[in-house]
């Protein structure tokens, strides 16, 4: 009976886990990069937790299935709540994304019948039993270790998860096993992607990963069990923060944004950050639908061109059409369009070329993914079309710069580091495995395929 165990060491960069492999503190790991290689995919946009592990659980983008941040606004008033018609799975609201996503698309865990998970996010069709972390006990010891800001905290969280997920592995032996590791990224938010602790907690994943695979070998099944170690985003070092809903306040604006959503009497614009470092702003409220870029230009255009001015903002996008999005640079770098005419993707240089590709005529995905690889944004024009693609997704979309990000206030965990935007060191990802391939690992999607393939779904 065939086995999958997708590993994600939330958070890790690629140059993070080579340098602890080349170093030799993580010699299962180092096992799989022998046998495999270490491969460098290109996660999802935004690149945050949550939206990113769709690909896994999905194989799909975010903004296909529903999730077009950690945060929006509804505007059809139909998928939350009155007053404020926000969500947010920051919270509470966490339990929320399952009902939220699309039901045409089904999870890894509907395909394969079950499983377990752990830190998932997305159970749909996972037994709550087989949700290690969906327990009143663990809500209570996470929020604890979360609001008192405690790095060593949740590396602990993640040894005790780690026990217990072997455990059940050994006992059950699932067909489909997702195993999230939160240290990596608590411990880079908070004192920076090359800390030492983060190499500790990129330790407790080697050790879950040597564990199973120790007692598959022993137990003879270790020819039926395909291993993935992954990372659902990467991070960059933050100098400075630039909180929009602040900046949109102090220009007398009404704003909605978290956790400030209750008493905003006829708000004019929705603030919906994630990661920290990209954000979905939302004009023209009232709308039931989505108003696009040549309605709102006439009374938004001087806000954005405000917006392209500060040192925060790298990118802006202008959804134009449910296939057209307009890209414009900070600073002086002008605007370009990006439009899909059914499997083939478009870049038009007008003023400018904000993503540095040069024009683009027809391109395929595998072709856009391979052009855009060693600029500095990996994949953007078809990860730009798939948050488009989502209903949910804002009038502005913002993606920060190298070392800023879009909120100042309110995080438990002061963010020395950052993730969220569109840029490489954010979007580039490793990859590990013992299943070999004759194709590329593109894309973090690819990991999903595979693993279905693995077990015959």
């Amino acid at each position: 009976m065939p086995h999958v165990i997708i590993v994600v060491a939330d958070g890790v960069r690629p140059d993070t886990l080579a340098a602890a492999v080349e170093a030799g503190e993580v010699p299962a790991l180092q096992a799989l990069r022998d046998a495999q290689g270490l491969h460098t995919l290109t996660t999802v946009f935004p690149s945050v937790t949550g939206p990113a592990y769709v690909p896994f659980l999905m194989g799909e983008h975010p903004g296909h299935v529903g999730l077009p941040g950690l945060r929006w606004f509804d505007r059809s008033r139909a998928d939350t709540g009155w007053p404020h018609f926000t969500r947010s799975y920051i919270g509470s609201e966490m339990r929320k994304v399952d009902r939220d996503l699309a039901l045409n698309y089904p999870t890894a865990f509907e395909r394969s019948g079950g499983g377990l998970a752990m830190m998932n996010m997305i159970g749909r069709g996972l037994p709550r039993k087989n949700r290690l972390t969906d327990t009143v006990g663990f809500a209570l010891r996470a929020g604890y270790t979360h609001f008192r800001g405690d790095v060593a905290g949740w590396l602990d969280v993640d040894r005790a998860l780690s026990s217990e997920m072997l455990r059940r592995v050994l006992a059950e032996r699932p067909p489909f096993t997702f195993a999230s590791f939160c240290g990596v990224d608590k411990a880079s938010h908070s004192l920076g992607h090359r800390a030492p602790i983060v190499r500790q907690a990129l330790q407790i994943v080697d050790g879950f990963v040597a564990d199973v695979t120790a007692a598959a070998t022993r137990q003879g099944w270790i020819h039926e069990l395909a291993i993935f170690v992954v990372s659902d985003h990467g991070h960059i070092d933050v100098h400075a923060h630039d909180d929009l809903a602040d900046l949109f306040r102090e220009r007398g604006l009404r704003v909605l944004a978290h956790p400030k959503i209750y008493g905003v009497s006829d708000p004019e614009i929705a603030v919906m950050v994630s990661g920290n470092a990209m954000a979905h702003l939302f004009m023209d409220l009232p709308s039931r639908t989505r108003p696009f870029w040549p309605r709102l230009s006439a009374r938004w255009n001087e806000t954005a061109e405000m917006l392209l001015t500060r040192p925060s903002v790298d990118l802006l996008l202008l959804p134009h059409s449910d296939s057209t999005v307009e890209i414009r640079g900070g600073g002086d770098r002008g605007s370009a369009m990006v439009r899909r005419e059914g499997n083939r993707f478009h870049y038009h240089c007008d003023t400018g070329d904000p993503l540095g590709l040069g024009d683009v005529h027809g391109a395929p995905e595998a072709e856009c993914w391979e052009r855009s690889l060693q600029t500095d944004y990996p994949d953007a024009l078809v990860q730009i079309l798939a948050l488009n693609d989502c209903r949910r997704t804002g009038d502005m979309i913002l993606s920060a710069t190298r070392a800023w990000d879009f909120r100042g206030r309110f995080e438990p965990i002061p963010h020395a580091s950052s993730h969220g935007a569109l840029h490489r060191d954010h979007m580039l990802v490793p990859m590990l495995t013992n299943v070999g391939s004759v194709t590329p690992y593109r894309r973090t999607q690819d990991v999903f395929h595979r693993a279905m393939a693995h077990l015959g779904v």
